[in-house]
């Protein structure tokens, strides 16, 4: 495989791949099961022990 055949690869899927990540973190970060931890992680900081 040329370095311009890979480059193409990278470009084209790459960019797909990215996406599709993005997507997925999107949504486990946006799914409705996942708010009570999300909520107590963003309360951490602020507990006095």
């Amino acid at each position: 495989m040329l370095y311009e055949e890979m480059m193409a690869f990278a470009a084209s899927y790459g960019l797909v791949y990215l996406i599709v990540l993005f997507v997925g973190v999107l949504i486990y970060a946006l799914w409705p099961g996942n708010k009570r931890t999300f909520e107590r992680a963003a309360r951490l900081p602020l507990r006095e022990d």
